[in-house]
């Protein structure tokens, strides 16, 4: 058979992308939510600083000729280790008064995946999840035997004393005083459901990744899991599609939302915009769930959709400058084409 034939069998079902010179792109999120034009002009700079270089650092791994995992995981690291973000430094805390993380991160290119769930001494909860993907047999380890494997790899561990801050204490005592008097229709009870970082990133190699952690949902009980590590739901990646999820994670779970994104993506053809925008904005809302999302597809197209008051998000392209947006009625840049965006979400 001939190359080009072989090529384009292949392509039309939908396997794989072939390797090509591709223009990188790396997109984060900070969490979606009840976000407000309230927020002191210093947090808000602080969390536009924070984004700003978890680009910047992200970028600096796709311009060296690193992976695309090799970006999602320096990106998401910056954002563990800021407190202004529901993940490593600045998780909430459970109902018990305990810190307890989750993270997931997905090699498009392989789809080789690694997931964390239950952790409280995980200082970067998303490179234990890479050493799961990249060093176990397994995809998913969760609560004491994830840091056991942690300790084994050489992750860093701290003392769960570490986590706490205290505006998250005061969300949660907050949050236990609705549960006292039975309130559950306010903000606190809404915002308890929101709070993740992530990323997906293009590579010069035209391969795709990502990845998400979470410090989970304030005043949460018995373990609960949400969709950050749950391979499918807040996170996946394969050769066409990328996406991070950020929102109310039990819809994300049932409608297997990243999932679903990408195989409309890579299956049905759907551009990337929309097949978002149906996922996010159509089907989870439509069941009673909300939140946002960011996707990438081997074209280089982003998306971010969200229905909630913003999300903390941004961008970055082949001109290298990063795009930072937190609110909803602010231009964010990603509507524009970027290079190579001929409105088609099909790998190429």
């Amino acid at each position: 058979m001939k190359l080009s034939r072989l090529v384009a069998a292949v392509a039309a079902l939908g396997i794989v992308s072939l390797s090509h010179a591709a223009s990188p792109v790396l997109v984060v999120h900070g969490g979606a939510g009840v976000i407000k034009r309230e927020m002191s002009p210093a947090r808000e700079k602080a969390i536009r600083a924070a984004l700003t270089q978890a680009l910047q650092n992200g970028y600096a791994q796709l311009k060296a000729g690193k992976t695309a995992v090799d970006a999602v995981s320096a990106a998401i690291t910056v954002l563990e280790d800021d407190p202004n973000f529901n993940a490593g430094k600045g998780s909430v805390f459970t109902h018990d008064g305990k810190n307890e993380m989750d993270a997931a991160i997905m090699d498009g290119a392989t789809l080789g995946a690694g997931s964390i769930a239950g952790v409280h001494r995980v200082k970067n909860p998303i490179l234990l999840a890479r050493a799961v993907m990249e060093k176990s047999q397994h995809v998913m380890m969760v609560g004491d035997g994830a840091e056991a494997f942690a300790r084994q790899e050489g992750i860093v561990l701290v003392d769960p004393a570490y986590f706490r801050t205290e505006e998250r204490w005061q969300q949660l005592q907050k949050a236990l005083k609705e549960d006292a008097n039975d309130e559950k229709h306010s903000d606190v009870e809404t915002a308890k459901h929101f709070g993740t970082v992530g990323a997906v990133a293009l590579d010069a190699q035209g391969h795709l990744a990502a990845g998400t952690s979470t410090g989970g949902m304030t005043d949460k009980r018995w373990g609960r899991v949400g969709d950050s590590p749950i391979i499918g739901a807040g996170t996946y990646a394969n050769s066409g599609c990328a996406v991070s999820g950020t929102g109310w994670g039990e819809y994300y779970i049932r409608t297997v939302a990243a999932h679903e994104i990408c195989m409309r993506v890579t299956q049905m053809r759907v551009p990337l915009r929309r097949a978002a925008a149906e996922v996010i904005n159509q089907e989870i809302p439509s069941m009673g769930g909300n939140g946002g999302a960011i996707a990438l597809d081997a074209n280089g197209t982003v998306s971010m959709p969200f229905n909630t008051d913003g999300m903390y998000r941004g961008w970055i392209g082949a001109d290298g400058v990063p795009h930072v947006a937190i609110y909803g009625d602010e231009d964010d840049g990603a509507a524009e084409p970027l290079p190579a965006d001929a409105g088609s979400s099909s790998p190429p």
